[in-house]
């Protein structure tokens, strides 16, 4: 490995895609160039196990024998929702009921990105929270895994309780 291989250097961009299944996706670089590798392991070290195509993403790359890795992930911003399109399950609440409902720990039951929802558990509740993958999206994941630690909001909705934001529990600090 040479000097320049070693060194690492930070870069804003844009999540090209992301499977969890493979265990990789890429990021476009702001800056352009070829694009770069993010292993599922950075992304985990980070506290996600997915990232939704098209969230924007800081990033520490290096050049290795195989190209442009990342090496650590410090930021992820959910890719912009279409401007003034509420979730249908959302239209008829009062954005500050939803603004305003606390962030809580939570474990996911199941998901299911084919379907397009999964469920989880609020920790000392027995009632299952519904995630809907376009609220999964707008937080900037793609996919969850069964026992996954989450931070969520829930309101009360037309068909129980439902999360309005998702986030690893890792990051629900910084919320």
């Amino acid at each position: 490995m040479t000097q320049d291989e070693s060194e690492t250097r930070r870069v804003l961009g844009r999540v090209k895609w992301f499977d969890p299944v493979k265990g990789f996706g890429f990021v476009i670089s702001d800056e352009g160039g070829p694009d770069i590798l993010l292993h599922a392991n950075v992304l985990r070290n980070f506290g996600q196990s997915s990232v939704a195509d098209a969230a924007r993403i800081e990033v520490s790359i290096q050049s290795t024998e195989r190209g442009i890795q990342a090496t650590e992930v410090f930021r992820i911003e959910p890719p912009e929702a279409p401007a003034g399109v509420p979730l249908a399950d959302f239209e008829e609440i009062d954005p500050e009921i939803i603004k305003s409902a606390p962030l809580e720990p939570a474990r996911v039951k199941w998901f299911d990105k084919a379907k397009g929802f999964g469920f989880a558990n609020v920790f000392g509740r027995d009632q299952d929270v519904f995630i809907h993958i376009e609220v999964l999206r707008r937080s900037g994941l793609a996919d969850l895994q069964p026992g996954e630690a989450l931070a969520i909001r829930v309101i009360q909705g037309k068909r129980g309780q439902m999360a309005t934001e998702v986030c690893a529990w890792e990051t629900a600090v910084e919320h």
